[in-house]
């Protein structure tokens, strides 16, 4: 059994972990939430202590705490924004809508570090000054899913799309069939299809940013329902152009601060863009493993990078592994988008309540996307191999290889080599050859218009 000790608060006594840094508040919090054993996201919290340590300094500037209280809670602040008390915050998930018991969680850590250094400070009349968790939390969602998107998705994007760039360039000679519907259609190089994954990686990353620019706006200033109760006028504007600077991000103050506290619209809009990317990564996922597949009974048009066995049973099987959990997680993103979604309607009248798991599901997602492009990136895109020898012998034998041939013999004509080629099993090529002089067409005539390589247009 651990030792406890008794903290108060404002609903009476509590028993708090003897060597815990929170207080009773955030032991009611655990007490009351037992549900997912899931913690509100480091991430989050280490924004959090971003906020409190700009309030303390500006609360300083405008005279509202004396030096030695603002000092220590600045200094206790940046420990937790750096991330050296995780371990502290325990609160689930699934709590009190507006992170209250977060918010308490962060005052009291920051109250308790305080005392240790010898500063007596109340968690609430100085830690929580000018502020409520009605605009904090919120505040800290923006903050924490901003940097999230400019560290570690836009980064793993980026270097996604350059490693497809490198594929497309060193592929770009390689002539093969293309598929619409899953049907063979006209030839294509395979540097063409690394390209254009390529550009839907670049596109990610730009949509990260369309995402990080919908989070902007911060609410810090409204306190409890946005009229900034208790917050002096000209709190919120300094506190967030200390957050700018520190971070490095446009940030701004809400322009409507009733919008900003009731509606989270800005968190839906941006995991719709993260949705989007997931989109792309389970399109270039599964496109790769549809090409690698086989490797002698598919379409084995190249080779992804053995990475593990496939199978407890079939001796040699690889499977395309890293692709499966890039789907995967595009899955995820996916559930977390309807989630997103739901919560977003979750705004009644001046509060939304249902904020942390919003959180929870923007910061997973974009460390899941951002994992997942990486793994892509090096265990996947990096190691691939083109077999040229399969992709010249699926072009001889599609069957819209004929299509070169419309300008000169017709549409209805070279539809019945098309079916005659079914019928038969022999390739457009043969058969053309065999009537040359039907068709109208010299042998040069032939070769030109069979000709894989100037199908594929400019490259």
């Amino acid at each position: 059994m651990k030792e406890n000790r008794t903290e108060r608060d404002s609903m009476g006594e509590m028993a708090v972990p003897a060597d815990a840094l929170y207080g009773a508040s955030t032991a009611r919090a655990v007490e009351n939430f037992p549900i997912s054993g899931t913690p509100v996201p480091p991430p989050l919290i280490h924004a959090y202590g971003r906020i409190k340590e700009a309030a303390a300094e500006v609360n300083l500037e405008l005279g509202l705490l004396e030096p030695g209280i603002a000092g220590a809670i600045r200094s206790a602040a940046a420990g937790i924004a750096a991330g050296r008390y995780d371990d502290q915050f325990p609160v689930d998930i699934y709590q009190t809508g507006s992170g209250t018991s977060t918010n308490m969680n962060v005052n009291e850590v920051v109250a308790t570090l305080c005392r240790r250094v010898g500063v007596t400070v109340h968690p609430n009349d100085h830690v929580n000054l000018g502020q409520s968790s009605n605009d904090t939390f919120p505040a800290a969602i923006h903050l924490a899913v901003a940097m999230q998107l400019r560290d570690h998705l836009i980064p793993a994007m980026l270097g996604l799309e350059e490693a497809l760039k490198g594929k497309a360039a060193e592929f770009s000679e390689v002539l093969k069939i293309g598929r619409t519907h899953l049907m063979d259609a006209t030839p294509v190089r395979l540097g063409q299809e690394f390209g254009g994954w390529a550009r839907q990686a670049g596109l990610a990353a730009s949509r990260g940013r369309k995402a990080q620019k919908a989070l902007m706006e911060l609410p810090l200033g409204g306190t409890a329902v946005g009229t900034g109760l208790n917050a002096h006028p000209e709190f919120a504007a300094r506190v967030i152009a200390k957050l700018a600077g520190s971070t490095g991000l446009p940030f701004r103050e809400a322009s409507n601060h009733f919008e900003a506290q009731s509606a989270k619209d800005a968190c839906v809009e941006a995991h719709g863009q993260l949705a989007t990317i997931a989109v792309s990564i389970h399109k270039i996922a599964c496109d790769l493993r549809l090409l690698g597949s086989g490797p002698r009974c598919g379409l084995g048009e190249i080779r992804l990078p053995a990475t593990q066995p496939g199978s407890s049973i079939m001796p040699g099987k690889v499977n395309p592994v890293i692709p499966e959990a890039a789907t995967m997680v595009a899955a995820r993103v996916a559930g977390n988008q309807t989630t997103v979604a739901w919560c977003g309607a979750g705004g009644f009248l001046e509060l939304n309540v249902s904020m942390p798991l919003i959180a929870h599901c923007l910061l997973e997602s974009i460390l899941l996307l951002g994992n997942v492009a990486t793994c892509l990136q090096e265990k996947c895109v990096a190691g691939i191999e083109a077999n040229t020898d399969r992709c010249n012998e699926l072009i001889e034998l599609s069957l819209s290889m004929v299509t070169g041939l419309v300008p000169a013999i017709g549409y209805d004509a070279a539809a019945a080599i098309a079916k005659e080629s079914v019928a038969t099993g022999r390739t457009v090529r043969e058969l053309c050859e065999e009537r040359l002089d039907a068709l109208g067409l010299t042998p040069d005539a032939l070769d030109a218009a069979l000709n894989p390589e100037t199908m594929t247009g400019s490259g």
